[in-house]
């Protein structure tokens, strides 16, 4: 019988807070309008870093800058639809944003973004996207930072992208 490779999907999130708001996106899934932090998949040829980058941009029309790593997050979860069993490894920033882009539409499952209180987001926790959402601001809030430079994009990553692009 042949192996089975088991591979994680790897995501990406923000943790965008102002003046004691955070930034969170409503967005239509397989199981009905939910909340998360913005947040997505890494796509071949990025970094962690140029992923969050690019996913804040198509969820929010914002310029984000990240700070720092707020966090690795590893969880499991069943596919609602197909009943696939899915690892999820979340690599979680902070930094800031600048104002939405005049003209930038939001990617199409994003139906609005949202500035919420820390207890508005634990409130809503019903409707959570993942069960990391209100855990990252959670340790946000608690100080929990570790440079980007712990982070570390091997070249040959990079050169799929750049590949791709000629």
């Amino acid at each position: 019988m042949a192996e089975i490779r088991w591979k994680p999907s790897v995501t990406v999130a923000a943790i965008i807070e102002r003046d004691g708001r955070y930034l969170l996106v409503e967005e239509h899934t397989s199981v009905g309008l939910r909340l998360n932090n913005p947040a997505g998949h890494l796509e071949p040829g990025e970094s962690l870093v140029n992923a969050v980058i690019r996913e804040v941009l198509e969820e929010t029309a914002c310029a984000f800058t990240p700070e720092a790593l707020v966090g690795v997050y590893l969880s499991r979860s069943e596919h609602p639809r197909t009943g696939e069993d899915i690892t999820y490894l979340r690599f979680t920033f902070c930094g800031s944003v600048g104002e939405p882009q005049p003209g930038r539409a939001l990617d199409t499952p994003i139906v609005r973004t949202l500035w919420l209180t820390p207890e508005e987001v634990y409130l809503a926790r019903n409707s959570h996207r993942s069960p990391w959402v209100a855990q990252c601001i959670t340790d946000h809030q608690a100080g929990q930072r570790f440079p980007l430079d712990l982070l570390h994009t091997h070249p040959s990553v990079t050169l799929l992208q750049n590949s791709a692009a000629v």
